[in-house]
């Protein structure tokens, strides 16, 4: 998509007008929500999507996403239905149908603010980044040192929804049946308390080292803790080798998006780089210890006492931005210099404080 984005985005935005400012804004009554992009941004969009339907009952919430961030809606039941970005039919269904206002959530790139101008609809919201300004009735300026859930709630603003209520713990909800579909896989600890880990990340830089968390894991275990690996078939290999070294269950590959999401409820914390995964921890109030390098600590870390973020802390980070990590000229020593000593002395910190078991007590 970001391909297609850097061939057509701005050449798009250049040939399209602007649309016309309305001269009144009207009572939303069905509105289209465009998310493009990884599962992280999708997560933290839940929250604003739920105080969206809190202070319109009524609404409509229709969201367009791209089928590699589309699972997470369904933690959301406020939302009427999903419709998809990499969907030629979807597009011109949405393009065709009419809508109170559409809000483009997509930060930088292009092709989704041409999307936000194609359909039909009076509000035209979204970020005004670059060039793509040009195609809102109502841009919304963006800073890199706002939380990104503060950031989404900034789009309400020209809805009415001038000073939203802060997000409430949990705001992410596993249906009953996966929940249930969780007790099986897990029956091989034998009810006993665990932490998960994800050793994943979308991308390579954000990724901390294997045998880092190898050793993690046996200083874990020694310690009598119990992990739990979640993540895609890309995390099966390395999950087998970090389980080798200590004592847990590895069910990386083994579990959809929304399973892995109940078997972090379940859990203790997680531990996890800057990755979705960390994000739905936060959003199922799960308390986590999460690994920051190039990543940007003010707009993605979990905030509050339950969440605490390692890093290692140089100069030149973060260098993350827009979703781009530039290549790394010493080998991304921001990650490379997280200690695995200081990983367990978060780990120990947050259950000591919580206790082991009560991930699920009020934030």
């Amino acid at each position: 998509m970001k391909c297609l984005d850097n061939l057509l985005g701005k050449l798009a935005v250049q040939l399209m007008l602007a649309p016309r400012r309305p001269l009144s804004n009207p009572v939303p009554r069905k509105i289209l929500i465009i998310r493009p992009g990884g599962i992280g941004d999708a997560v933290l969009l839940i929250p604003v999507i739920r105080i969206l339907k809190n202070t319109f009952p009524e609404m409509d919430i229709t969201i367009l996403a791209e089928k590699r961030n589309s699972a997470v809606f369904s933690f959301c039941p406020e939302i009427t239905g999903v419709i998809s970005y990499d969907s030629p039919k979807d597009l011109l269904a949405a393009v065709r149908c009419k809508f109170d206002a559409v809000i483009d959530t997509e930060q930088w790139h292009c092709l989704s603010a041409v999307m936000a101008r194609l359909v039909r609809s009076s509000l035209k919201i979204g970020y005004g980044t670059n060039m793509r300004r040009k195609l809102f009735t109502h841009m919304i300026d963006y800073s890199h040192n706002d939380y990104e859930i503060n950031s989404f709630l900034n789009l309400l603003s020209p809805l009415g929804v001038v000073q939203p209520k802060v997000p409430e713990y949990p705001f992410i909800h596993i249906p009953a049946n996966i929940a249930h579909s969780v007790t099986a896989m897990l029956k091989p600890l034998s009810g006993r308390d665990f932490i998960t880990l994800f050793p994943g990340a979308s991308t390579v830089e954000k990724r901390w080292d294997e045998g880092k968390f190898i050793a993690l894991s046996k200083n874990l275990s020694e310690k009598g803790i119990v992990v739990v690996i979640v993540g895609s078939d890309s995390e099966k290999l390395i999950g087998e080798k970090i389980i080798a070294s200590g004592c847990g269950l590895n069910l990386a590959g083994r579990t959809s998006l929304i399973e892995s999401a109940a078997v972090i409820q379940r859990s203790s914390l997680l531990i996890s780089g800057d990755s979705g995964l960390l994000h739905i921890a936060v959003g199922l109030g799960v308390p986590t210890v999460s690994l920051f390098g190039p990543s940007n600590t003010s707009k993605w870390a979990p905030k509050g006492a339950r969440h605490i973020i390692v890093s290692g802390n140089l100069p030149c980070s973060p260098c993350s931005k827009f979703g781009y990590t530039p290549l790394c000229p010493i080998n991304v020593k921001c990650m490379a210099d997280i200690a695995e000593e200081e990983v367990v002395a978060a780990v120990e910190k947050l259950l000591g404080k919580f206790q082991i078991g009560s991930a699920h007590d009020s934030i």
